[in-house]
Order: structure tokens, then C-alpha cells, then sequence
């Protein structure tokens, strides 16, 4: 089994939520307090939407929000099919998502207000990143890693490291294709689909494939001897 000369540093990351003192109750506000929040609202209601508690159905808060609480499912739908790793700036993904706000109200009667209490909340957050002291230098240790690690270091290194890497590929696919060599367990790591899963359900998919490939190639080396 490789080695790897430079092992796999696992790290966790854990968020401060900061209100932003801002809040929309219909539509038109959301759109417009979406134009001017700040960078770091639009990435904590949009990439870190994985992080926290969430339905599958949608895939950030804008969504979920005009779906649960204004009910307006068409507008939910179109919300959730904004890819935010699409584009290459989060100003980009701004304008996407009010522009998908202004059609639906263009085409649309005046849409519904939230019931009071039940308002958008524009909250943004510090993100703190720290290592874990686990690292792995070859697939079986990286296998037992995956396993035993937190949901923040699942959700670091496959959701967040698609803004940060180059290639918006995710840290684990990463390291096996360019320091292992395996670029098939690599490509096979890179196709699951963020959006149709929660975070354990990741963490689940990326320790069977690698726990079938470190049985394949144990079964080889028997072979071989």
C-alpha cells in the first residue's frame, strides 16, 4: 500500500454566528437586503447551509426559507438549483440569486408576507480552522480518520475546500489523486454529489469507497504473495 511523503492533515472548523441586525419579510426585502449584506452573510447562508441542521430539498437558507415559510415552492425550487461553487465570486453569486427573485416577482403576483416571528434573519459568521492532530499517510489510515472525525472536518475539507482549491475539487479527492496516485478512488471521491446529501451521509459514502479500495488492494497483495 503507498505511502504517502506528505500525509493528510485533518482539520475541523467550528463557526460564531454573528446577527446581522437584518431581517426581510417578503421578497422584495430579501432581494433588495441581499444586494447589500455582506460577503460573509451571502457565503454563510449559501456554502455553510451544510453545516448546520437543514432539509435536503433545499440547498441554502434562501430557499428554505421562501419554501417553509412564505411557501412559494416554484421560487424555492429555482433557489435551490443556484449552484453557489458555479461561480466565481460571491458578488456573482449575489446578483444570480436576486436575479432569480426579481423574474419570479416579475412574473408573479404580489407574493405572500411571513407571518410575524417568521422572518429571514441575515446572520453571517466567523469561521474558526484548526488542526485535529490526526493524520494519514496511506489509505488505511486515512480510512480509520474519516470514520472517527467530526462533521466540521467532513464539511472543511469536501464543502469548503471547493472555494479555496484552485480546481474546486475537495481536499480528500485531492490529496489521494496527486500524493497517492489513485486517481480513480479520487475521481470516484470528487463525483459525490454535495447537494443530494447531508454531511454524515458524505462521510459515510467517502469511508465505503475507500474502505473498498484498501480491501482491493489487500486482496492484490495476497495474490502477489
Amino acid at each position: 500500500m503507498t505511502s504517502a511523503a506528505t500525509p493528510f492533515e485533518f482539520k475541523q472548523c467550528v463557526t460564531i454566528l454573528k446577527s446581522t441586525g437584518k431581517k426581510a419579510k417578503d421578497l422584495r426585502k430579501l432581494s433588495d437586503l441581499i444586494s447589500s449584506v455582506s460577503d460573509e452573510s451571502i457565503f454563510h447562508h449559501t456554502y455553510q447551509y451544510f453545516l448546520k441542521e437543514h432539509v435536503l430539498e433545499y440547498t441554502n437558507d434562501f430557499a428554505h426559507w421562501v419554501g417553509e415559510s412564505l411557501e412559494e415552492r416554484s421560487l424555492a425550487e429555482q433557489l435551490s438549483n443556484v449552484d453557489p461553487y458555479g461561480f466565481g465570486t460571491i458578488g456573482d453569486l449575489r446578483d444570480e440569486l436576486r436575479n432569480v427573485i426579481m423574474a419570479y416577482l416579475e412574473g408573479s403576483p404580489e407574493p405572500r408576507e411571513a407571518r410575524p416571528g417568521d422572518e429571514f434573519y441575515f446572520n453571517e459568521t466567523a469561521t474558526l480552522v484548526f488542526p485535529v492532530g490526526i493524520w494519514a499517510r496511506n489509505l488505511a489510515e486515512f480510512l480509520m480518520a474519516i470514520k472517527l472525525i467530526e462533521t466540521g472536518s467532513i464539511y472543511y475539507h469536501f464543502y469548503e475546500a471547493r472555494v479555496r482549491v484552485e480546481d474546486k475539487a475537495d481536499d480528500f479527492s485531492k490529496w489521494i489523486a496527486e500524493t497517492l496516485g489513485e486517481k480513480e478512488l479520487a475521481m470516484h471521491i470528487r463525483s459525490i454529489d454535495p447537494f443530494m446529501h447531508n454531511v454524515e451521509e458524505i462521510q459515510k459514502h467517502i469511508a465505503d469507497a475507500v474502505e473498498e479500495w484498501v480491501k482491493r488492494d489487500m486482496e492484490r497483495m495476497v495474490q502477489v504473495l
